[in-house]
C-alpha cells in the first residue's frame, strides 16, 4: 500500500494506524499548494479531490477520507483491535468518535489556519473549540483512551488534531485530563516512529 501524506496533515492518523496494525506500506510526500509529490506526480491524477489523506491499495485501488481510511486499516488486522469487532456496540462508539473529531474538531479547526480567514470567525470558533476541547478532556477522566483502556483508530484522529491544537497556541492547561492523555498517545512506539518518519521529530 502506499500512503500519500503532507507531514503533520491529516494523514498522520492513517500513518499512525498503519505502523500500529504492523501493515507494509511506503508513504509519499505531496506539496498541497503545487498539487506534485515528491516525485513530481501530478497528485490530481491520483486523488482527484487533491487531498491527504490518499491510500492507493496494492491492486491500484483508491481510498480517501481519514475516517474511511482508518477504518479499512484496522478491519485488515483484526487482531490488533484499532476497531472493535463487527456488529458490537463498542465498534459504533468508536464510529461515533471518530464521525466527532471530523465534523467537530477537524471542520472546526482547520480554517484557523488560513490567514484569510477573517479574525471574528477565528476568535468565535476558538470559543466553541475550547468547549468541545473540555468536553474531551471530561470524556478522557479515568480512561487511558477514547474507548477506555485500548487504543483505537479514533485516538489517532484526536491525537493528530491535538497536535493542531497546540500550533495554533490553545490553552491546554485547565485540562489535564486531555493533556496526560496527548503525552500517552505520543509515548506509543508506532506514534513515535510516524512522527520521526515525517520528519516532525528528531
Amino acid at each position: 500500500m502506499k500512503l500519500y501524506y503532507k507531514a503533520g496533515a491529516c494523514s498522520l492518523s492513517p500513518h499512525i494506524v498503519l505502523r500500529e496494525a504492523g501493515l507494509d506500506f511506503t508513504i509519499v510526500k505531496v506539496d498541497l499548494v503545487t498539487k506534485k509529490t515528491e516525485q513530481g506526480e501530478d497528485f490530481y491524477h491520483i486523488n482527484p479531490k487533491g487531498q491527504v489523506p490518499t491510500l492507493v491499495l496494492d491492486d491500484g485501488t483508491v481510498l480517501t477520507e481519514g475516517a474511511v481510511v482508518v477504518q479499512y486499516i484496522a478491519d485488515q488486522k483484526p487482531d490488533r483491535q484499532l476497531l472493535p469487532e463487527f456488529g458490537s456496540l463498542a465498534r459504533y462508539h468508536a464510529l461515533e468518535w471518530l464521525n466527532y473529531i471530523a465534523t467537530e474538531i477537524h471542520r472546526s479547526i482547520s480554517p484557523l489556519f488560513n490567514p484569510k480567514t477573517p479574525d471574528e470567525y477565528k476568535f468565535m470558533t476558538r470559543e466553541a473549540l475550547h468547549k468541545k476541547l473540555a468536553y474531551l478532556n471530561t470524556s478522557l477522566k479515568d480512561k487511558q483512551f477514547l474507548l477506555g483502556n485500548r487504543f483505537s483508530v479514533a485516538d489517532a484522529y484526536l491525537f493528530t488534531m491535538m497536535r493542531w491544537a497546540k500550533a495554533l497556541k490553545f490553552d491546554l492547561s485547565s485540562l489535564p485530563d486531555l493533556n496526560s492523555y496527548i503525552e500517552r498517545v505520543a509515548a506509543r512506539p508506532a506514534v513515535d516512529a510516524a512522527l520521526v518518519a515525517e520528519g516532525l521529530k528528531e
